[in-house]
């Protein structure tokens, strides 16, 4: 039945020959002792992990779920062991400051170690899929015994950490949050409120957590300006018990493992973390490392799907198809693999899988350049580009995970329907991630009103020069680069038209969002395919391997190119008029 194996054979010819990351480790600060080799070792590691401890708590952990009495929540039999194991692992640690008890290595590591995470379970991947946020907030926030006392547990997982933001009455509007934090005479502060969808807000995995809670202060602006962060943890440095109660869980479509928590401040003791009145810009730390999180959840999604789906397909014989592949058997009946409509199913997902893990590992090594690269001027274009990226992510890869499990769950027919199958628990739990962290429509107002816009955009055009470099040696090139530059056209003009009608960027944003990630992945297709081609050529290595990618970025080409055409016209169509729904 459904089972999990980590494509640590894609994953290197990702890391290794597209991004050429092993090349450039050497010259970034920190990674000078970091070869191809150490790096297999981690994935491998990381791989025997989730395929062997984590993947065979997922189904079981669905159907148990968690369990909540008088504000404690137990997890699912095998979550606590296997998290146990997680944290004597080090992964934790994994991309943090040795300093700070971390390894140092690179978050393109730590990238694809979440994708194998959440494509074995991604309902328990939620209880540390925060950590490293909150590791980022204390390492830039925290200081004095704060930072000596919770700074540690952190980073290496011994404490879990929650991201409390959201009320019931404000949602994704964070200015309209109501809870309160007075100061004490001993420099705390006495939290009140409550917050909703907080996703690990209790568990029985680690012996405290560590809240980190959006409060106001007394004197407070109103909105977004006037809103300040907090630690503020289950068990106080005392021994004793806090006033922050897990008050219920939710019932939910999916992610049943996952405790996703009602949580009330009583005047529970917290710490201020940061400047009064500048916690959103600390938990941005918190929220832009989640969002890249979530677009691995998509990652995993997509490929725990594609990988099932193959196996399902050449397995299930059922009628007799049109032709067959030379040499196959004749029978009564065909594996549905062979049918021309399971094949451009499977052609799909195999193909959006693998350019997706392109665009995440782009990502990723982007922040590792922003951080390690000796060149301040290649500092800041990574930087620029990770900005840019991050929404497009979340956004795209979610839809992706999401709706590619939807279409893969007809693969196995009625079969797909049934728990014990696996497929109609990914697509549950996969729905989720374009919710998370700011919807998807969010997202693509941030990539289009806030980032692509303001500077008329010159970052967005530079990132997709950058595309159209990764393009070089691609059979097909010049059509990739033929859709970077349509993309650069419909901005410019949304950019000029959005001066008589201030409503139009919002309006386009999602399909402009979209079409960025299929233009990518375009081009994603063209470097993997170049590389491929240069291998052939050479002679190196398994020949079978190279001409699969060669013949998946052939697929883009002729069966998914018309998927930016659709958005791009999606966005002209934007200029049309949006009525106001009657009310009854």
């Amino acid at each position: 039945m459904w089972q999990y194996t980590p494509p640590l054979r894609d994953m290197r010819f990702v890391i290794d020959e597209v991004l050429q990351a092993p090349a450039a480790w050497p010259a970034m600060q920190g990674f000078e002792e970091l070869d191809a080799d150490m790096a297999a070792q981690v994935l491998e590691e990381a791989g025997r992990f989730a395929s062997e401890i984590l993947a065979p708590t997922n189904g079981p952990g669905d159907l148990e779920g968690c369990s909540w009495q008088d504000g404690e929540v137990t997890t699912p039999a095998g979550y606590k062991a296997a998290y146990r194991a997680f944290v004597d692992g080090g992964w934790p640690a994994l991309a943090c400051d040795p300093e700070c008890g971390g390894q140092g290595l690179p978050e393109l590591l730590n990238a694809a170690l979440f994708e194998m995470l959440v494509g074995a379970n991604h309902a328990w991947t939620m209880y540390p899929g925060l950590l490293h946020g909150a590791y980022e907030v204390l390492h830039q926030h925290a200081s004095g015994w704060l930072r000596d006392t919770y700074l540690p547990k952190v980073t290496s997982g011994e404490w879990l950490s929650t991201m409390c933001l959201t009320e019931s009455h404000a949602g994704s509007d964070l200015g309209l949050l109501r809870t309160r934090a007075v100061p004490n005479a001993n420099g705390s502060y006495s939290i009140t409120g409550n917050k909703i969808f907080i996703s690990g807000g209790d568990q029985d995995m680690t012996p405290n957590i560590v809240h980190l809670v959006l409060a106001r202060l007394p004197d407070a602006p109103p909105g977004t300006k006037g809103i300040s962060l907090f630690l503020c943890p289950k068990w106080l440095p005392d021994g004793t018990r806090n006033a922050a109660r897990c008050d219920s869980i939710e019932k939910k479509m999916g992610l049943k493992g996952s405790a996703t928590s009602v949580m009330s401040f009583d005047g529970a003791t917290g710490w201020l973390l940061g400047e009064p009145h500048r916690g959103l810009q600390a938990m941005f730390l918190m929220m832009n490392a989640a969002r890249l999180h979530v677009a691995m959840q998509g990652m995993g999604h997509l490929e725990a799907a594609t990988q099932n789906a193959l196996a399902y397909a050449a397995e299930r014989v059922q009628s007799r198809a049109p032709t067959r592949p030379d040499g196959a058997a004749k029978g009564p009946a065909d594996p549905i693999a062979y049918h021309p409509s399971m094949r451009r199913q499977l052609w799909t997902l195999q193909a959006r899988t693998e350019a997706a893990r392109v665009l995440c590992y782009w990502t990723a090594q982007a922040l590792d350049e922003q951080a390690r690269h000796p060149d301040a001027v290649v500092r800041a274009a990574a930087g620029d580009r990770a900005t840019l990226l991050t929404p497009v992510l979340k956004a795209f890869l979610t839809d992706l995970g999401h709706y590619g499990a939807d279409r893969a769950l007809g693969i196995w027919g009625g079969h797909g329907y049934i728990h014990e199958y696996g497929i109609e628990q990914l697509v549950r739990d996969s729905r989720i991630a374009l919710i998370y962290e700011g919807t998807n429509e969010i997202q693509a107002i941030d990539l289009v009103v806030r980032k692509i816009l303001p500077d008329g955009g010159v970052k967005f055009g530079a990132l997709l020069d950058w595309a159209s470099a990764q393009c070089e040696g691609g059979a097909q090139a010049q059509a990739a680069r033929a859709g970077l530059q349509a993309l650069r056209e419909a901005v410019a003009a949304l950019q000029a038209d959005a001066a008589a009608d201030a409503e139009l960027p919002f309006r386009a944003a999602d399909d402009l969002l979209f079409a960025v990630g299929e233009a990518l992945l375009a081009c994603a297709w063209e470097r993997a395919d170049a590389v491929a081609a240069q291998r052939l050529a050479a002679g190196q290595g398994d020949a079978v391997f190279y001409q699969r990618k060669r013949q998946l970025a052939q697929y883009q080409r002729d069966w998914l190119s018309g998927e930016l055409i659709q958005r791009l016209v999606a966005v002209r169509a934007a200029r049309a008029e949006l009525p106001f729904i009657p009310t009854v």
